[in-house]
């Protein structure tokens, strides 16, 4: 693609005097200081990404949102461009969104055109760029959700990555989507519990329904009063389908049913211990 080109690229191809002539002609043009686009039409949304790479300094990348677009994240697209440079470089003139690192190797880098972070470390940063803990965790899901990575690659950017804000709840949204681990956000669960003095349920519960066995991740049957806590795997259109279909049922054998997300049991649980105390009534006290 030499559509979207540095002056100095220009010139190097094409000559000085012809690079000044085209622009001049109105045949080519210069959206910013050091760039030339080789025709005088609007720029595309992949033109206007590259025209503001183009301005930044050697060595700098799409990143976060921008880079996770390119890679297939579907879902997120923003209009603001990210740009990460390495530390200490000045700023470009276009209008960027503009990150600085340390940490922009071979490991973290794609080296294409555009130049771009990779689809992980994309995810990290736009997860460290958030504006809320929800909005991170979000942006870790869906590239599982879509199938975009997996938890080894996750990690690994992760380790590369240093202190980042929110950094814990990435790291819990990766372990999330481990599987098999449905005990965290379980154990975090009784932790609150505990704290607030409310009486211990039974755990896995075993329930016969019209669709066979399943099991109760919290049961108190003083209170009949079922707790099913949802892990990312509950995000999926399937295992949400058939959770649904299980929550009928318990309701239709005259089960009261609470449902928590792990996010709420880690980061809201001021509002999930509120809603299992009204459930449970005076009685536990």
């Amino acid at each position: 693609m030499d559509d979207v080109l540095t002056t100095a690229q220009a010139e190097q191809i094409h000559g000085r005097s012809a690079v000044r002539h085209r622009i001049a002609s109105g045949r080519w043009q210069r959206p910013t200081r050091g760039v030339v686009v080789t025709h005088a039409g609007p720029l595309t949304r992949d033109q206007h990404e590259r025209v503001v790479l183009a301005a930044c300094p050697p060595g700098s990348a799409l990143s976060g949102l921008t880079a996770a677009a390119r890679l297939g994240l579907r879902g997120f697209e923003t209009d603001r461009v990210h740009v990460v440079l390495p530390s200490g470089a000045r700023r470009p003139a276009p209008a960027a969104v503009v990150h600085w690192s340390t940490e922009l190797g071979p490991s973290d880098v794609l080296e294409r055109t555009p130049r771009m972070t990779t689809l992980e470390r994309s995810i990290v940063d736009a997860g460290s760029w958030a504006v809320s803990k929800e909005q991170a965790r979000t942006f870790v899901i869906a590239a599982f959700q879509q199938r975009l990575t997996n938890v080894r690659r996750m990690r690994d950017a992760l380790s590369r990555r240093g202190p980042c804000r929110f950094r814990a709840v990435i790291i819990q949204s990766i372990l999330d989507a481990a599987g098999g681990i449905q005990s965290l956000p379980e154990r975090d669960f009784d932790e609150a519990r505990i704290a607030d003095g409310l009486p211990r349920p039974t755990r896995q519960q075993r329930v016969t329904g019209a669709d066979g066995r399943y099991y109760l991740d919290a049961w108190w049957e003083r209170f009949n009063l079922a707790v099913e806590i949802h892990g990312i795997a509950h995000l999926a259109i399937e295992q949400w389908s058939q959770d649904l279909h299980r929550a009928n049922e318990l309701v239709i054998d005259g089960r009261r049913v609470l449902a928590f997300s792990s996010f709420a049991i880690r980061h809201r649980r001021d509002t999930v211990i509120d809603q299992l105390r009204r459930a449970v009534g005076p009685e536990a006290d």
